[in-house]
């Protein structure tokens, strides 16, 4: 008996990936697991491609639809003669999802609590992830994600810290906490003043022996001070954190319905790396959003500088059906390529600056699979030998190829 599992998306996917495997295995029948994601159009494409790959390379198989793309675009995965059955993403990490009465698609909007995940590592990976929120209750223009995903909910902080223990006590040496607006954490659990930076810190206090806690893509405007305390004063909080800006003009991010300003987030940006110095940001920028105009995709641009992003995620723009911007009047989708390919262009650029900015320097990296590892600032560096997976090393960086650094 075997599960296989194809993800797409998001880390948060890659963990249930791991963790529905049981579930999914508990009948004692072989099946493919596809686990979607639906925000952008490209990602449903590629997933109904691997499904009717798998079909025609593996004739019999049973291929079942999980993640997002199952709860937003339920129609045309179940229209698809190779999907055999659609579990959504509200009970496809619990038993009651993977059993012959499982009801499928569209519970997750009815969800209002969200249960731990229990691992001891995710396959493949030197990094833990660990979920501790799920869900959004925002309602940003051009995203879908709410509905694939439901309210926001929390994770009870015993059971992240007990998570992180077992991951710990199995070998692990950096976790990275994740959830679709992560900085929501906390409002919808009991208690006093319970929020992503309180977590944090009780996190490192009940683990003394994690060596790297790093959060993932967060929301700036959402940051608590406690947070910001814990970046400063703890040395195991790694310096990189990953915004959720999407654009850099305050019209577009007003009718993207986006909750900061283009000068909340420079302020944001300033604040921090005054706190911690050494810290690196990264973030996620949509190109040609519905009316953008040259002079307001521009500002996007010199928001790269005036921030001092150094890691780029760019979005070309994707229409998602029943959306509001899906019905604002679109940028021309040759217009929508060129300014990704600028903002990509302006991205290598940065990170060609970090990577000169660190030539010369001795830096603590964990090493991953095939040579490579990661500096406390997420910047990969090529080791250029065998080293296992998981250990530490310092190393005295001699150069980089525009993407890694190079250590002597």
């Amino acid at each position: 008996m075997t599960v296989e599992t194809l993800t797409f998306g998001c880390r948060l996917n890659t963990v249930e990936s791991e963790a529905l495997r049981v579930h999914a295995a508990a009948d004692g029948r072989d099946r493919v697991v596809v686990n979607t994601c639906a925000v952008t159009q490209e990602a449903g494409r590629q997933a109904r491609k691997a499904i009717r790959r798998i079909a025609r390379e593996r004739p019999g198989t049973e291929i079942v639809v999980t993640g997002c793309g199952a709860e937003v675009e339920t129609e045309a995965y179940a229209a698809m003669p190779e999907v055999s059955r659609l579990v959504g993403n509200a009970e496809k990490l619990s038993p009651a999802g993977w059993s012959p009465t499982g009801t499928g698609p569209g519970a997750v909007m009815a969800a209002r609590t969200i249960a731990p995940t229990r691992i001891d590592s995710v396959t493949g990976h030197t990094r833990a992830f660990v979920p501790v929120q799920n869900g959004c209750d925002h309602r940003c223009t051009f995203c879908i994600i709410p509905f694939g995903r439901g309210a926001s909910r929390s994770v009870p902080v015993p059971d992240v810290v007990a998570q992180v223990q077992t991951i710990v006590a199995h070998g692990g040496r950096e976790v990275v906490l994740t959830g679709v607006d992560l900085t929501a954490y906390g409002r919808d659990l009991p208690g006093p003043s319970v929020s992503l930076g309180t977590l944090a810190r009780a996190i490192l206090r009940a683990v003394p022996d994690l060596a790297r806690l790093r959060i993932s893509s967060i929301d700036s405007v959402e940051v608590d001070d406690a947070l910001l305390a814990v970046l400063a004063e703890e040395e195991r909080l790694m310096p990189h954190l990953h915004l959720s800006l999407q654009a850099g003009d305050d019209l577009i991010l007003k009718r993207m319905k986006r909750r900061h300003s283009r000068a909340d987030a420079i302020r944001f940006c300033e604040t921090v790396r005054d706190l911690r110095p050494d810290v690196v940001f990264g973030a996620d920028l949509i190109a040609g959003f519905p009316t953008e105009t040259e002079d307001q995709f521009t500002r996007s641009l010199d928001l790269v500088m005036e921030c001092g992003l150094t890691h780029l995620h760019v979005f070309p723009y994707s229409p998602r059906p029943g959306t509001p911007a899906a019905r604002m009047p679109p940028v021309a989708a040759d217009v929508i390529r060129d300014r990704a390919a600028r903002l990509r262009e302006a991205g290598a650029h940065a990170l060609r600056r970090h990577l000169d900015g660190q030539v010369g320097r001795a830096l603590t990296v964990l090493a991953e699979r095939g040579g490579t590892g990661r500096s406390a600032d997420f910047t990969v560096v090529w080791l250029g030998g065998e080293f296992e997976a998981g250990t530490f090393h310092t190393v005295s960086i001699a150069g980089h190829d525009g993407a890694r650094l190079i250590a002597a």
